[in-house]
């Protein structure tokens, strides 16, 4: 038979809620409506910003230029054959950058 201890089982709870990590990071997703043409449609990404960089589930990269209420136009920066609606999306918080200088004249 198994003898339960209460003290065995709080010093443990304890112990766990000691351990837990309480960072939370907030981050903003949408969801692939419908993706052609080198454009997806995107549903949700609420706060992202004209020209924010957003990464695709299956690693694409893209650029959110058409911002709507209801839905955000992202220009595809790669082939983007494996972005399938309904995945899933979300913003960098970093905006499209080409580096320039002197040189390149």
């Amino acid at each position: 038979m198994v003898i339960i201890r209460a003290d065995e089982i709080s010093n443990i709870i304890r112990e766990r809620i000691e351990q837990y990590n309480r960072e939370v990071k907030i981050v903003n997703t949408g969801t692939v409506l419908q993706v052609g043409d080198g454009i997806a449609r995107i549903h949700g990404l609420d706060e992202v910003m004209a020209g924010e960089l957003v990464e695709f589930e299956e690693g694409t990269i893209g650029i959110a230029l058409n911002l709507e209420s209801n839905n955000v136009g992202v220009v595809l920066m790669g082939d983007g054959l494996m972005i399938q609606e309904g995945s899933s999306v979300k913003a960098t918080g970093r905006i499209a950058q080409i580096p320039v200088s002197i040189i390149l004249f």
